[in-house]
This record gives C-alpha cells, sequence and structure tokens, in this order.
C-alpha cells in the first residue's frame, strides 16, 4: 500500500477544524497540518446553529487554504476529502458537507463521511498507542451531552466563552474548596445530566452579590458559595458519574486500559479521577492535549483515511449530514 494523504474537516460544533494526515504502511501516522477556529458567543449566550455555521462558510476556505500550504502538499497530493457527517449540530454539519462536497467536485477526489465519535476514538488511540481500551466518549446520554451541560453552566454563571467554556469552569473549580450537594443521576450504564444543571442553575441564583446576606447561598457554617464552589462541586459530581460508568464497564469487558476522548476529556481533573480509578483496577488511562481532545479536523482525516483505505467510500448523492448518528452504527472494518 502506498503512503496516503486526507484532507478533513471538521464542524460539528463551534469549531471549525481542518486537518491533513498522511498514512503509510511502515510508519506511524504523520500530522502535516491541524487548524482550528472558534465561534466564540459573548459571555451568557450560547453558540446559535445560523451564526455558528456562517462563522463556518466564513473560515472554512481560508484554513484549507492554509492547511495546504502549512502541509506542503499540492492538490494531486491528496487522496480523499473527509468530513463529518455526524453526530453534531444540523446547520454547521450541513456548511462542513457543502464545503466537503465542493472540494470533492473541484478537485475530482472521493468522499469519506465520518461519524464524529469515531474520530476521537481512532485519534486518540493512535496518539496514545492504547490498543484495545474502554472508551470514555461525550454525547451518549439520556438527555443532554456532558459538554452541553458545562457549556449551559457557564453560560448561566455568565463565564466567559473564550477559549472555551469548559476550560474557563475548570480555571475557577480549581480554586473552589465547598462542595454543594447536586443530583447524582446513574442508571446502569446511562448517564442523565439534566437534572443536575437545573439544579445548579436554582442555586446559582443565591449567588447574586446584589442580594442580601440572609438570601445569598451558604455553607450550613454560614460560609459564602463562591462561583468557584459551584464550578468545583458541578465537576465534581458529573466526573464521578463518568468514573462509576467507566468502572463498570471495565469489569464487564475485563478491560485494563482507559481512552478519554472529547473536548471534555482535555479536563485535568476528570484525567485525574480516571486514572485513580483504573490504577486501582491495575490498569491506566491514555488521554491526549487539547490539540486532539477538542473537535479537530486531522481526526477526521485520521479516521476518513482508515475508512478509505479499506475500499469505503461515500457517494455524492450520499454525502449527507445527520445530528444523530451513533458510533455503534459505523462498521469497523480496519480493525480485527
Amino acid at each position: 500500500m502506498k503512503k496516503m494523504i486526507a484532507l478533513g474537516l471538521e464542524g460539528s460544533a463551534n469549531k471549525i477544524g481542518i486537518g491533513i494526515i498522511s498514512h503509510s504502511p511502515s510508519s506511524p501516522p504523520v500530522i502535516l497540518a491541524n487548524l482550528r477556529h472558534t465561534y466564540n458567543a459573548p459571555p451568557g449566550e450560547g453558540f446559535l446553529p445560523k451564526e455558528t455555521a456562517l462563522h463556518h462558510r466564513a473560515w472554512v476556505v481560508r484554513l484549507i487554504k492554509q492547511a495546504i500550504r502549512q502541509a506542503r502538499i499540492t492538490i494531486p497530493d491528496i487522496d480523499c476529502i473527509c468530513y463529518t457527517k455526524g453526530p453534531g449540530m444540523g446547520a454547521p454539519l450541513q456548511s462542513v458537507a457543502l464545503a466537503a462536497r465542493t472540494c470533492a467536485l473541484l478537485w475530482d477526489k472521493p468522499l469519506v463521511g465520518v461519524n464524529h465519535c469515531v474520530g476521537h476514538i481512532e485519534m486518540g488511540r493512535s496518539i496514545t498507542g492504547a490498543e484495545n481500551p474502554v472508551v470514555l466518549i461525550f454525547g451518549e446520554t439520556l438527555d443532554i451531552a456532558i459538554g452541553n451541560c458545562i457549556d449551559r453552566f457557564a453560560r448561566t454563571l455568565l463565564i466567559p466563552n473564550d477559549p472555551f467554556p469548559g476550560y474557563n469552569v475548570e480555571q475557577l473549580a480549581k480554586k473552589g474548596k465547598n462542595f454543594v450537594d447536586l443530583p447524582y443521576a446513574v442508571k446502569g450504564m446511562d448517564a442523565s445530566f439534566s437534572g443536575i444543571l437545573a439544579a445548579a442553575d436554582l442555586l446559582a441564583k443565591g449567588l447574586d452579590e446584589s442580594l442580601p446576606f440572609e438570601k445569598r447561598l451558604k455553607t450550613e457554617e454560614g460560609e459564602l458559595i463562591t462561583r468557584e464552589d459551584m464550578c468545583f462541586s458541578l465537576q465534581e459530581t458529573i466526573y464521578a458519574m463518568l468514573v462509576e460508568i467507566t468502572e463498570r464497564a471495565m469489569a464487564h469487558v475485563g478491560s485494563r486500559q482507559v481512552l478519554v476522548v472529547g473536548g471534555v476529556g482535555s479536563n485535568e481533573r476528570l484525567q485525574q479521577m480516571m486514572g485513580i480509578m483504573a490504577r486501582d483496577r491495575g490498569g491506566n488511562v491514555f488521554a491526549t492535549d487539547e490539540r486532539f481532545c477538542i473537535d479537530n479536523g486531522i481526526m477526521i482525516a485520521h479516521a476518513g483515511l482508515l475508512e478509505y483505505q479499506t475500499g469505503v467510500s461515500t457517494k455524492l448523492e450520499d454525502s449527507t449530514c445527520t445530528q444523530r448518528f451513533r458510533t455503534d452504527e459505523v462498521y469497523v472494518g480496519w480493525r480485527d
């Protein structure tokens, strides 16, 4: 098998990512370019689909040109165009799919639609060297995704979106010391975050510094609860839920490896908690930094090229996208 190069386009949420990767038969994948630009809404506001899609359209062409220059390749060097088929937000996904189709038609290249979560997993496995781990991914819950829960909580507390809400919540949580009880909702292998968010939103009203002291949110000892305490409490609760589910999965399949991927996977406290659990079971946790945890184009290029090398491609008439694309719907023909 000859050396192959893929261009990957990711835009399932508020980040537009363009990546270029090279696969060779006898060497590890080589990352040639990994560019990203984020749409940040003002504090207290979320990123709406229409505005996010417009952001992606405004940036996709310049990022593709920049990535090709950075990779020091030409258009004929590219073997396939890979794009995020889903899951994600409808309008941003459509923008990326349109850009991918345009490139494929202009350059006469095959298309490969990629599952967003599979992209995270395969990139994580490649970077960390994990062989066959239990994978902690974010998106399949009984209601809202954990990343969405954190983002909406940050919105309630008017925590800035730049560079991204989860990072800012994490930094505030490091300064928290008073734990506030929040609903803990694990049901078998499923988790629910909407109740936690509702409780946190309600409690956050007691943080208003303009309220009289007697109406402010306080500990049993009478100490005022701060935004830092709320961030600390939120993280400890929701990450404990993820650790419980992951430990149950490890026990069920007899695995000693855990791979933490996805945007929330870059959180140091989550990695620490997961590491404690894994070591207690005689295992290890594998994680990557924000270059590969946070949504990026290189993970789409990597997973798409793995698919393409097994003979999989997406016909132009099938190059759609979907907000709901389950990970277990993907046929993984590149692994035994």
